[in-house]
């Protein structure tokens, strides 16, 4: 509003404000107009409050003046100081004189102290929006904030606005054609326009105290007095190993709250809170020594302006930077899975909760999962090198080697999914059906199940006699599983069943299929027929 960091003062004023604009709002009853009844008394306790700060602010410059010998520059400070009031004293006496033409038309006081015409509308529009008195407001109240402005080179803005200018309104399209005038006065109770020329005269104050307290700092009648004070420790090191010895500085520190000091690290300004500056950056380093640290250092500098005086601090402060530790929790750490979706759980516990992590490998694709610090890592190379960085700083690599997926083994299972004996063979009279699986390694399937799925797409099943089929003792498997009945009533004991597989596929983790390449003996399997 006025330049500078908003008191909780005024802070509660802007909240009284969205609170007025929100009842003008709102259908009119008693109990609405006594709620601006009730935020016009509260203005003015803020305006007269505020008065009482300013005159003890001008008696300060005043005073710092005189003790500093009068020296021209600082009188000419104290004569703008002056001039600031006399021209606020005037506006604040322009609201004043609408507020009391607001009651006086509308039929003044009853004999109790209330007011006659608190829901009169109609007068209250006609005075200033149809006789135009509102866009004389308007540009008595921006012309005082350009005054303002010029006297004290601040960046001061505006006061009265029109609706597109005002963020309550701007984005309202019932609302942002309508004039400062409009805005302020259309359609508004006698009691809310008392309220509304309340706030406006809170908006002058506050720019007459953020002018004043501009004009104090430049003679120094914000005296240097140190009366925030705390104790501080320096530690040698804030991370100690057990059994060694926790060694630190002791002292007090001491700021002053008359002062604004102006505080930077490597020429960027931080925020400064209580006289303290708080110094927020995230550390990083190129190159690290044996012992996985890096020395680093900043340049901190304080700026005090004491009267027409600006003192200057500087120091440069060395810390150091350890390289995090990346720890990996996986099923199988040692080596990744070619082609697989191998699930990672990266931890960098020294990050604490700023862990905020991304990936990118050579010689493989990554996918995040939905837990910090998840991925999913799937090689396409012998090597894999996974990067790991936080909030967009890298913080270090970890190196995989990559194994081929082992082959799944050809299993054979009869009746009620029993496996095949095939030492001792079967009988024909009860082998009527089979299913042909095909087995991921145990390991395998234990370290990454999603990606151990696979199947029997095709297959011949042959019933041989001798070196030879049996006529009409061939067929062709496609689902694993089949019903050999009819071929089991050609058989004869001493015949065999030859199962030979023809292609086998695996599912991978994204639901994938690839075929899977088997050696010939996989694929042969022999069921001697008793």
């Amino acid at each position: 509003m006025a330049g500078g960091k908003e008191t909780p003062r005024q802070k509660m004023i802007g909240m009284m404000y969205l609170v007025l604009t929100a009842l003008l709002a709102l259908q009119v009853s008693n109990t609405v107009l006594e709620k601006f009844i009730f935020i016009d008394n509260s203005l003015e306790q803020a305006v007269d409050n505020s008065k009482i700060k300013n005159n003890n602010t001008v008696d300060r410059i005043s005073g710092a003046v005189k003790e500093a010998g009068d020296r021209k520059e600082d009188v000419a400070v104290l004569q703008k100081a002056r001039d600031v009031r006399e021209k606020t004293s005037q506006v604040i006496n322009i609201l004043d004189s609408l507020k009391r033409k607001f009651v006086v038309m509308t039929g003044d006081l009853e004999e109790d102290g209330t007011y006659k015409g608190m829901k009169n509308e109609e007068e209250i529009a006609d005075l200033m929006v149809r006789q135009k008195h509102g866009d004389q407001l308007k540009a008595d109240l921006n012309s005082y904030a350009s005054y303002i402005a010029s006297t004290t080179g601040m960046d001061i803005s505006p006061i009265a606005l029109d609706a597109k200018d005002n963020p309550t309104f701007k984005d309202n399209p019932e609302q942002n054609m309508k004039s400062f005038s409009e805005i302020t006065f259309l359609n508004t109770p006698m009691v809310a326009g008392l309220a509304s020329l309340s706030q406006l005269k809170t908006e002058v104050l506050a720019r007459e105290t953020a002018a004043l307290d501009h004009l104090a700092r430049q003679v120094g009648a914000k005296d240097l007095k140190f009366d925030n004070i705390v104790a501080m420790v320096r530690p040698e090191s804030n991370v100690v190993a057990a059994g060694t010895k926790y060694k630190a500085d002791l002292f007090i520190a001491a700021s002053s709250s008359a002062v604004n000091p102006v505080m930077t690290v490597n020429g960027k300004s931080v925020p400064v809170e209580n006289g303290m500056g708080k110094i927020e950056f995230t550390a990083d380093a190129d190159k690290y020594d044996a012992d996985n640290r890096a020395e680093r250092s900043f340049k901190a500098a304080i700026a005090v302006e004491q009267g027409a005086n600006k003192e200057v601090y500087e120091q440069t402060f060395s810390y150091y930077v350890t390289k995090p530790v990346i720890q990996v929790q996986s099923a199988s750490v040692q080596a990744l899975y070619l082609n697989c979706g191998n699930e990672l759980q990266i931890n960098v516990p020294a990050l604490g909760t700023t862990y905020n992590p991304s990936f990118t490998a050579n010689g493989a694709s990554t996918f995040p999962g939905k837990k910090t610090g998840a991925v999913t890592v799937v090689p396409s190379n012998a090597k894999v090198n996974l990067s790991v960085s936080s909030n967009g700083y890298s913080i270090g690599s970890e190196s995989f080697s990559v194994k081929r997926v082992p082959k799944p083994s050809i299993e054979v299972f009869g009746p009620g999914n029993k496996p095949v004996d095939l030492k001792k063979g079967e009988e024909i009279n009860r082998f009527r059906s089979l299913t042909v699986k095909a087995i991921p390694d145990e390991d395998f399937a234990s370290f990454l199940p999603k990606d151990a799925r696979y199947k029997v797409i095709e297959a011949d099943i042959v019933l041989a006699r001798g070196s030879r089929p049996v006529p009409g003792g061939i067929m062709k498997l496609t689902n694993e599983s089949a019903n050999i009945s009819s071929m089991m009533s050609k058989a004869k004991p001493g015949d065999r069943l030859v199962i030979e597989v023809k292609k086998v596929q695996r599912m991978n983790f994204k639901g994938q299929l690839e075929d899977v390449k088997l050696t010939e003996s996989d694929k042969i399997s022999t069921i001697f027929l008793n």
